[in-house]
């Protein structure tokens, strides 16, 4: 989980090849009119996400245990709710970086459907993991092998 930019697509099938489970983009199962939204620069509603957050939740779903590894921004409690509710052994891993980091990989990135002008809002929309939800702040200004030892340790410690 994270922000755009945060390395959640990078991490995540970079984890998921480590662990040997399938990798999916939650980006993937957005509707197109959800993406084209966003590519405008409107920010999603929650109305919007909510038939989204059920096909990810649906995904987690599919392959109980060790996988499947899925993208998603679950920027909001409610929305790790809504992800629980589908998949309650779920776990997050919330890939944090600065906003000058995350800004300037936005800037760089090609082909993607999220402006930068969004990370704004992303932000702004941001609730950190709680004390009682299962997951982990992971740092990723690092790079993606450190950030996906991080990850296997802490998964290796808490399942």
């Amino acid at each position: 989980m994270g922000v755009s930019g945060s390395g959640k697509s990078t991490v995540g099938a970079a984890l998921a090849s480590a662990l040997g489970v399938d990798f999916i983009d939650g980006d993937d199962l957005h509707s197109a009119a959800n993406t084209a939204k966003m590519a405008s620069g409107v920010p999603l509603t929650d109305t919007d996400r909510q038939p989204w957050l059920e096909a990810v939740g649906h995904v987690l779903h599919s392959e109980p245990g060790a996988g499947p590894v899925v993208a998603c921004s679950a920027l909001r409690r409610v929305y790790r709710e809504v992800l629980r509710g589908a998949a309650p052994d779920a776990v997050f891993l919330h890939l944090a970086a600065g906003a000058d980091l995350l800004r300037a990989r936005l800037v760089h990135r090609e082909n993607h459907f999220m402006p930068p002008a969004l990370l704004a809002s992303q932000l702004g929309t941001l609730e950190p993991l709680e004390a009682d939800e299962r997951g982990v702040v992971l740092d990723t200004a690092g790079g993606v092998d450190e950030v996906v030892l991080q990850a296997i340790v802490w998964l290796r410690g808490s399942v």
